[in-house]
């Protein structure tokens, strides 16, 4: 089983997670931070990993590190479960609708991190938690699990609904690329190392 247990403390935030890759999409979130709780329910419930995530922070100054120590622990934990990448389809990607909003994801078990989020920048603010936390996230998220991700917001004009998107696409991605193919033998690279 692909299992991992991590904890990261700081003067700042403790985050605990307990993540599972070959999961049914069970999840337990609890960040102070409600609308991160959603986002990241749906990005278990449709990536299909069993995720227990708790983290307390200094939200009474605001969500930022809080948000991204979130980031770097999910992260890590993806890496650490990850670890084993014989056999991985390692490519995923994910489209969502959701009314007016659509959202593209695609994905690389790489090794090397690399984000591009298309366009650069949206507006929408929602109970503490905007474009610029959501990107902050991606960016420690990604930097930590060792994957390159591209993001395109292809439609949308809710706040909500993009994010909504974001987050579900990155589930299906994720879900996809952490499959294991009997068919495949060993690293899925030509260069015997990722």
């Amino acid at each position: 089983m692909r299992k991992v247990k991590i904890r990261r403390k700081t003067k700042e935030t403790e985050v605990k997670v307990e993540l599972n890759i070959d999961g049914e999409g069970k999840y337990k979130i609890s960040t102070g931070i409600p609308f991160l709780d959603h986002m990241l329910s749906l990005l278990a419930k449709h990536g299909l990993f069993d995720l227990n995530l708790k983290a307390k922070g200094d939200l009474e100054i605001d969500p930022h590190h809080t948000n991204e120590d979130i980031g770097i622990t999910l992260g890590q934990a993806f890496n650490l479960a990850l670890k084993n990448k014989n056999n991985l389809k390692r490519f995923g990607w994910g489209f969502v609708v959701l009314d007016e909003a659509e959202v593209r994801v695609v994905l690389d078990l790489s090794g090397r991190p690399y984000l591009e989020v298309r366009p650069k920048n949206i507006k929408g603010y929602l109970e503490n938690y905007n474009f610029r936390y959501f990107k902050e996230f991606l960016r420690t998220f990604v930097n930590n699990s060792l994957i390159t991700l591209h993001l395109d917001i292809l439609k949308g004009e809710d706040f909500h609904h993009i994010l909504e998107c974001s987050f579900k696409a990155l589930g299906l991605a994720l879900d996809q690329a952490t499959s294991l193919d009997k068919r495949k033998k060993g690293l899925p690279t030509t260069k015997g190392r990722i």
